[in-house]
């Protein structure tokens, strides 16, 4: 879905013009976004004080003499103290951690000069179709944008399909697309790995199998994304480079008109503008699964797309951690800042919540299952890299477990690690804040969603990080105890998963725990003004998106019943003179 009114041309434009690669052996080169700006010393300013403010913070609060000291008193309570100062000391440390990351990110981002591409490569061009779950008329517009597609050289656009239905099939035949199905095939079809049955690697793995030894690249994109003509232009000139091995772009969401849709795109600003450009420093952005080109030869060296509900991820991972066999160099990847095809985003409560819960999941068992295999084994910068992208979600949820951990402890039982200044805390912790969303703010220059206004600072990106704080929370303690996580596939076409109260279930459970705690905070007169302050902020996270659901339920509803009135109001039959008019109940029999 495309809607009018973008300026989707300038945007997939954003490298800057195509030039040729010159003599000699071609390596990608990039332009630093630093360089380029013309103030370079108030982002330095922020770059330093940022960091240095959240470190002063966090020694202030954990410095030994600021330890709570009890003279006597119950032996219990002073171990709750020693809990306290544990997790406000870790609550600052990822603080401290988050701003640098982003404080490095601004620093070493950059994106790639764009290269014509080599003549005469052979591109298959791949988009997957689960029938039931993915509407026809979606599936037409990608197939549609796909042979529009410019390239010089073999290209063919192949379907894989799911479930082998008539209707895709004569969609490919229409369209002169090529169509593939592992439908009814057992090796395909496991119940485990590579060719996980209804999976999305396990179809495209498939595929691999069967075509990929015919073709240099595949590019591909979701099925709900429509690739711009010039998708393969912008992309295939960087695979020049003989060690690279996939090329992404940002995602933006097409169905830009909910409000959740609008702040799930305004929330993915620091991955798409920021931290992705930073991997280009490290040849090592992330692999996102939404439009990429891949280099077949590199997939197939790790035997295809990874065994994960985020294939994407844990496929880059594996990849970053390969050398190229012909070069004897790592595998590098490219992130293009380009916006080469527009898809859609979660419409509902219910499918923001799933996709983050996905995506936090998948990053947990990353941590979990392949981590561990990268130090010593890749180079130090890509290993920071990403060290950085992956320990966002632990953190985050971590944070939130232990800032409720700290509420209830002091909420109900007093305890409390430091003995600080209500005043001198707020103090620092609000000049500390305002510090990071400065440097945030800054970087919304290089912002590259079409959608969201020059200038807009972001506002709903920041509120919509701070309520999957939850979820993600939610989403570790399950990978923690080893339940099984699903691949959900988001509602497209425009539909979208009802939400209901039960949507908010992990939110009103963690409400009801700092409600009763605040309530016991009065009984026992536990009033320290930081941590009260601190409780009511995590109160507003855990009802804003109940409160928000229920403003625009409410709007919806009465701008169902304006247009209802409106249209009874002129949409009557005319009566004749003399006419007996019907009994007011027979009309709202009628509309009941």
């Amino acid at each position: 879905m495309r809607p009018e009114g973008y300026d989707y041309e300038t945007h997939s434009l954003l490298a800057g013009p195509i030039s040729e690669p010159g003599p000699g052996p071609y390596r990608v080169r990039y332009r630093s976004l630093m360089s380029q700006e013309p103030r370079r010393i108030r982002a330095v300013l922020l770059m330093i004080l940022a960091p240095l403010l959240s470190a002063v913070l966090l020694v202030y609060l954990v410095w030994p003499t600021q330890w709570t000291k009890r003279e006597g008193g119950d032996r219990w309570l002073v171990h709750l103290d020693f809990v306290m100062l544990l997790a406000i000391g870790l609550i600052m440390f990822f603080m401290l951690v988050n701003v640098v990351s982003v404080a490095h990110a601004t620093l070493v981002a950059r994106d790639p000069i764009p290269v014509t591409p080599e003549r005469g490569t052979r591109v298959a061009f791949l988009t997957t179709y689960v029938p039931g779950k993915e509407p026809i008329a979606m599936l037409r517009a990608t197939l549609e944008g796909a042979v529009r597609l410019r390239h010089d050289g073999p290209l063919d656009i192949w379907l894989l399909d799911e479930g082998d239905g008539v209707q895709a099939k004569t969609l490919c035949v229409e369209l002169g697309i090529r169509h593939f199905t592992r439908c009814g095939v057992p090796e395909w079809n496991r119940k485990k790995g590579p060719h996980r049955t209804k999976t999305k690697h396990g179809n495209y793995n498939a595929w691999l199998a069967m075509h990929g030894h015919a073709y240099d690249f595949f590019a591909s994109v979701d099925t709900d994304h429509v690739p711009l003509p010039n998708f393969l232009e912008r992309m295939l000139g960087y695979f020049r480079d003989p060690d690279v091995a996939f090329v992404v772009g940002p995602q933006v969401y097409g169905n830009y008109s909910e409000c959740v849709t609008k702040a799930a795109e305004s929330q993915q600003f620091l991955f798409h503008a920021l931290i992705q450009r930073a991997g280009n420093r490290y040849g090592a952005p992330m692999f996102v699964g939404t439009n990429n080109v891949v280099r077949v030869t590199a997939l197939m060296q790790v035997g295809g797309l990874y065994d994960s509900i985020t294939e994407d991820m844990a496929t880059g991972f594996e990849l970053h951690r390969r050398k190229n066999p012909v070069t004897g160099h790592f595998w590098r990847s490219v992130y293009t800042p380009d916006v080469l095809a527009v898809g859609e985003g979660p419409a509902s409560w219910t499918d923001f919540f799933t996709q983050q819960m996905r995506w936090s999941r998948g990053t947990y068992e990353t941590l979990f299952r392949q981590y561990w295999k990268a130090p010593f084994r890749v180079p130090p910068g890509r290993l920071l890299t990403y060290t950085l992208m992956l320990v966002y979600y632990p953190m985050t949820a971590v944070n939130w477990l232990l800032g409720i951990l700290s509420c209830v402890l002091f909420l109900w039982f007093g305890a409390s690690g430091t003995q600080v200044s209500s005043s001198v805390w707020l103090m620092l912790y609000s000049d500390a804040a305002a510090l990071q969303v400065g440097l945030y703010l800054w970087n919304r220059r290089h912002n590259v969603s079409p959608h969201e206004p020059a200038g807009s600072g972001g506002l709903a990106g920041m509120v919509m990080s701070a309520l999957c704080a939850p979820v993600y929370a939610k989403s570790l303690v399950s990978a923690l105890l080893r339940t099984r996580g699903r691949f959900v596939v988001t509602p497209k076409g425009g539909e979208a998963s009802p939400d209901r109260l039960m949507t908010f279930r992990i939110h009103l459970f963690w409400a009801a725990v700092l409600t009763v705690s605040l309530v016991a905070s009065f009984h026992y007169g536990h009033t320290h003004a930081a941590m009260r302050t601190w409780s009511v902020l995590a109160l507003i996270i855990a009802l804003a998106p109940v409160g928000v659901w229920c403003w625009t339920s409410l709007r919806a509803r009465r701008g169902r019943a304006a247009v209802v009135v409106g249209t009874s109001g002129t949409s009557g039959t005319r009566r004749t003179q003399g006419e007996e008019p019907e009994p007011a109940f027979a009309t709202t029999t009628e509309r009941s």
